[in-house]
């Protein structure tokens, strides 16, 4: 398993800045909670699961078997 950044650089500066904007929140979503700082927890969850590939919900983080 590995995690890395999505490579299209763009996506990652925009999601990056919005961070910055939002103190760590997923820019993604509405919601301002611990559950939504990223990593969030649904990408969380979805690192645990063995059968899991692809990326987080906003598109920052790709995990890879």
């Amino acid at each position: 398993m590995k995690i890395t950044e999505n490579p299209d650089k763009e996506i990652v500066a925009s999601v990056k800045e919005g961070l910055i904007r939002t103190g760590g929140y997923c820019p993604c979503r509405v919601e301002r909670s611990e559950k939504n700082k990223c990593m969030c927890e649904e990408f969380r969850n979805q690192i645990k699961d063995p059968d899991f590939e692809g990326f987080c919900h906003c598109m920052l983080y790709y995990k890879s078997k």
